[in-house]
């Protein structure tokens, strides 16, 4: 089956960049190498084209207590130019995904939805549709641009008029003009830890606009980057610490996850009673203190050698210098400084329970 290309698939050799198989999809793991781009951001600011993310639009009369039916989070809560992040559940409490919720002006609602899940998810939320909805789905239409780091706001702000100050975290201008390219959605949200913005284009746009950014000399980053930056910001990737079979509030995001919610959504009483009853699993940050990187699927075991659990996502952290990880494991075994040890090839390596975020940055916004 031929991979599903993004509008800035040409842009990609362009820059030298190494393209896999993600999801289905050819995608740039590196451009220059996954240590320089991820110190990078870290520091400076990086591009990323994340345009294989899917976009649903929500719209009609009953578009908000629909959403608050089908989102674990309080879509009530939003205000117009606000953006929520948020989970759609299974009746048993498993995650359908994770997604944000934008309101627009006219009470209309875009989601932004995981590439892989994008047929899944259209179709969960068309099964559950009531009311006076319309539900579109627009990713094809659609380019997304990720513009992360310090100097974020500084190296876009003289390519528009908007002023970027006024954009707070988690809000949104609906139609902003980005170096001649209008009808940008520019957003103050991203998937790494640092500040930053995130920029819905129309498809057709997003090369023009993919090219002027590069110029400014701002370095291109790929999947790789994002993968370490998100892990050391303790940011859930959907397929590893959230699944079909691991709960939101078992992934550790259980502020998206209002369970006192009327009328309830899809899942709230499995969640509640997951709540009330105590998690018999939890997702802890993780430091290896042997050798060796704990990678996706790696068992967990006790210092009896019992199964207590696996690693969901690990990384030698670029920035920390050192391996970490999160696990799913055993409530028991889940307090700070916990020690057991992950299986890696066979053999036993001592890690250690640790508070997260791995990484925080300073906030000056």
């Amino acid at each position: 089956m031929e991979l599903k290309k993004t509008p800035l698939f040409d842009e990609y050799a362009k820059h030298g960049a190494r393209v896999i198989d993600f999801g289905g999809w050819a995608l740039p793991v590196q451009f220059t190498g996954i240590l320089a781009e991820h110190h990078a951001v870290r520091t400076h600011a990086g591009l990323f084209d994340v345009s294989h993310m899917g976009e649903v639009l929500v719209e009609g009369s009953g578009a908000e207590p629909y959403l608050n039916r089908l989102l674990t989070n309080d879509v009530a809560l939003l205000g117009a130019g606000s953006a929520q992040y948020t989970t759609m559940c299974y009746e048993g409490g498993g995650t359908v995904d994770d997604l944000l919720v934008y309101k627009r002006a006219d009470g209309s609602f875009l989601l932004v939805i995981n590439a892989a899940n994008i047929d899944k998810d259209v179709d969960w939320m068309q099964q559950h549709t009531a009311g006076d909805v319309k539900i579109t789905n627009v990713s094809d239409k659609t380019a997304l641009l990720a513009l992360q780091g310090p100097e974020a706001e500084q190296l876009l702000q003289p390519l528009t008029n908007t002023d970027l100050s006024a954009i707070r975290p988690f809000c949104f201008v609906e139609s902003a003009s980005i170096a001649g390219v209008d009808d940008v959605m520019l957003s103050r949200t991203g998937y790494t830890g640092e500040d930053g913005f995130e920029l819905y284009v129309p498809a057709g746009s997003a090369v023009s606009l993919w090219q002027r950014l590069a110029e400014e000399g701002i370095p291109l980053c790929g999947l790789g980057a994002r993968d370490t930056l998100r892990l050391e910001a303790r940011l859930p990737l959907y397929g590893q610490e959230l699944t079909q079979t691991i709960s939101p509030l078992e992934a550790g995001i259980g502020f998206a996850v209002k369970t006192a919610k009327n009328p309830e959504f899809i899942g709230q009483r499995a969640l509640k009673k997951q709540k009330e009853t105590g998690l018999a699993r939890k997702t802890v940050g993780i430091e290896m203190l042997d050798r060796g990187i704990p990678r996706t699927g790696y068992r967990i075991l006790s210092e009896l050698g019992e199964p207590i659990g696996f690693v969901t996502s690990g990384t030698h952290s670029p920035t920390l210098k050192k391996p970490i990880g999160l696990a799913l494991v055993d409530a028991h075994f889940s307090g700070v400084g916990t020690k057991f040890f992950v299986e890696i090839r066979g053999k036993r390596a001592e890690a250690v329970v640790v508070r997260t975020p791995f990484y925080k940055r300073e906030r000056n916004v």
